[in-house]
């Protein structure tokens, strides 16, 4: 056979540490929290997102000189998001390894579309705010998968726009 499937599942991790099948088990559940994490800030309670953190966990963002860390610090830093942002990310290449039964990392690509001041309806489309990528480490703790840290590089990025007011004239 030219390949080999469970080459393919098995991306050269000693099988001795843990299973193809229980890896890929872990590495979709990582995936799942990664995934969540988006749709939390962007269609959900961004507070919520906290839930996807250890206790001790921590968001890193390097060149914002931003590090948030535990629970409930970061449940008050995304609740204090504006009522009135509206952002949608796209999440891609998510790649995620498994290094032990309780320890992964991850490397997602994002791009960020996000604008304050939005108060319904559709607006025209504008460019990304933000592209860059999320690193992850992950820690399976009670047999759930969580962020124990998630480190953001954006080397593309701006502030976020501001529509004008509902029934302003435009200038």
């Amino acid at each position: 056979m030219p390949w080999d499937l469970l080459g393919l599942i098995d991306r050269g991790m000693d099988d001795k540490v843990m299973p193809p099948v229980e890896r890929m088990l872990a590495e979709r559940a990582c995936e799942r929290v990664i995934v969540d994490f988006i749709h939390r800030l962007d269609l959900g309670e961004p507070s919520s997102v906290a839930e996807l953190f250890t206790p001790d966990g921590v968001w890193d963002w390097p060149f914002g000189d931003r590090r948030i860390e535990g629970r409930e610090a970061l449940r008050a830093y995304f609740a204090s998001r504006p009522a009135d942002r509206l952002s949608r990310r796209l999440m891609t290449n998510i790649l995620v390894t498994v290094e032990s039964e309780a320890t992964a990392r991850a490397v997602s690509y994002l791009t960020t579309y996000r604008v304050d001041g939005y108060s319904g309806g559709m607006i025209e489309p504008r460019l990304p705010a933000n592209v860059g990528h999320y690193e992850d480490i992950f820690r399976k703790i009670d047999g759930v998968w969580l962020l124990a840290s998630r480190t953001v590089f954006l080397p593309f990025g701006g502030g976020t726009e501001r529509l004008p007011a509902a029934g302003a004239s435009p200038a």
